[in-house]
């Protein structure tokens, strides 16, 4: 997966960036998350916006900026609503499950109504930060099925609007289309990568964990280390349609930071330096008035915790 990284690496990263105009390899150092290294290659730590018009499955698309991403100290992040959700709502920020300040959930396991104090950086339109978003705590993370974490924090949208002039991204409620043209916004890195969905990928492995229905990326989009939790923009809607979590770096087999793909048949492919994200669209199903996370909502298919489960 597209491992964190540790806030005392990145100051270093993110200084000789500034020297020489690239960054090298990175080793991710966190003692909590079994960090390995990620490969980062000229990554400007001040990239502008990648915006203006494009054709995206044959209509106009939206221009997309870094208004509503986050910066997390080891990843990246969005402020999202749910279509349903209300100005008044508290706002949630979304990232990956493996972007845990407590570490990496091992497979099978799932975190509902966990308290946090985390810190988010929001970022305007231009990736400059604008001040800081805290949670209250993780409303819901899992590393099973998909990898995502979704933390409640003390303000609510009208709020962040009122301080900040920043509206939230919306999670789109249908399935993604293949070819649809769409933007990786890293909050972290500050920087956008443009592609298309190659493909869905019905179950992806890697290490000890299974996603399924995983969005597969054109070659284009060359994540790197950070761009966890970035969200997936469909550039025809301007609304989110995945999280960035991973990417084969070195064509091993189904092992961690090299997943492999297995079809319906079983049949199992490796895609060396392409990279992945996990859909959304199923989420909003799980939250209902207030923002609540209701896991026995009609449609909702998140997993659940061991013990509700049944």
């Amino acid at each position: 997966m597209k491992r964190p990284l540790v806030g005392t690496l990145v100051t270093a990263v993110l200084g000789a960036a500034t020297l020489v105009g690239t960054v090298g390899t990175a080793q991710a150092a966190d003692a909590t998350s079994r960090a390995m290294g990620v490969k980062s290659t000229a990554v400007g730590a001040t990239s502008k916006a990648v915006g203006g018009k494009s054709k995206a499955v044959g209509v106009t698309s939206q221009a997309v900026d870094f208004a509503g991403t986050v910066a997390l100290d080891n990843c990246s992040g969005s402020v999202v609503r749910m279509p349903t959700s209300q100005e008044n709502d508290p706002a949630l920020v979304m990232s990956n499950g493996h972007c845990l300040e407590s570490g990496m959930p091992g497979a099978g396991e799932v975190i509902v109504d966990q308290p946090s104090s985390r810190s988010f950086t929001l970022l305007d339109k231009s990736a400059g930060e604008l001040g800081t978003i805290r949670a209250t705590k993780i409303a819901y993370a899992t590393m099973t099925d998909t990898d995502v974490s979704l933390y409640e924090t003390g303000s609510t949208y009208a709020e962040i609007e009122k301080q900040y002039g920043i509206k939230p991204l919306e999670l789109a409620a249908d399935h993604p289309a293949q070819g649809a043209s769409i933007s990786v916004v890293s909050g972290f890195w500050k920087k956008i990568y443009s592609c298309k969905i190659d493909g869905f990928v019905p179950t992806l492995k890697e290490g000890d964990w299974t996603w399924k229905d995983s969005v597969r990326y054109t070659p284009e989009c060359k994540t790197i280390g950070g761009t966890s939790g970035s969200p997936v923009i469909d550039t025809a809607s301007g609304k989110v349609a995945a999280i960035n979590n991973t990417g084969n770096e070195s064509g091993e087999r189904c092992t961690e930071n090299n997943p492999c793909e297995v079809d319906e048949n079983g049949n199992v492919t490796v895609h060396k330096g392409i990279n992945y994200a996990q859909q959304t669209y199923g989420i909003p199903k799980c939250f209902g008035a207030g923002n609540k996370l209701d896991l026995s909502a009609e449609g909702c298919a998140l997993p659940k915790p061991a013990a509700s489960r049944r």
